[in-house]
């Protein structure tokens, strides 16, 4: 069986934010290892000395409905005993010392390159922030740069849900008249 490429789309969209981490999840993991969920979990067991809370912590019940709330559909197979473990970037950088095949160092690389980017991304809209706050504190401002801060603000602001349109026609409370 020739091992899949691994590519970064499938990589990004499985990384979440979790009790303030940015985190992977056990069976995400398992699947771009193309192991059993079980047998990574086994395998971290095993050397459960390498993995402090820090790296890796088990998903509450509420954690996971929350998560299972923001799909559609289920991502997370059949019906599951046990909630998936939540790995942190030095969790998964610690796998690759206990799952010791091919595919896991070329999926380590890949996870790696992932959060780097993720992290990059991160900066780069902090430091874009930082730079408007900083043009915007300055005492002499054009009603030009004011345009173009106002503009950029209504690109950065989430989209407003639109209003339905009423479908019918207005009742003309005089029409008995």
């Amino acid at each position: 069986m020739g091992t899949r490429p691994i590519l970064e789309e499938v990589i990004e969209p499985k990384i979440f934010m979790i009790r303030g981490h940015k985190v992977m999840l056990s069976t995400h993991l398992a699947e771009l290892y193309e192991v059993e969920p079980k047998v990574l979990i086994q395998a971290v067991k095993r050397n459960i000395e390498r993995f402090p809370k820090d790296f890796m912590f088990l998903l509450t019940k509420k954690e996971v409905m929350n998560l299972k709330s923001q799909f559609v559909t289920s991502s997370w197979g059949g019906i599951r005993r046990a909630n998936p473990y939540a790995f942190t970037e030095q969790g998964v950088a610690m796998l690759s010392s206990v799952l010791r095949s091919k595919r896991a160092i070329q999926v380590n690389i890949a996870i790696m390159r992932a959060f780097v980017k993720l992290r990059q991304i991160l900066s780069m809209n902090k430091a874009l922030a930082c730079k408007l706050a900083e043009l915007e504190r300055k005492e002499k401002h054009d009603e030009d740069i004011q345009a173009i801060f106002e503009a950029i603000r209504q690109l950065m602001a989430p989209l407003p849900l639109k209003k339905k349109p009423q479908i019918g026609f207005k009742q003309d409370p005089n029409w008995h008249k």
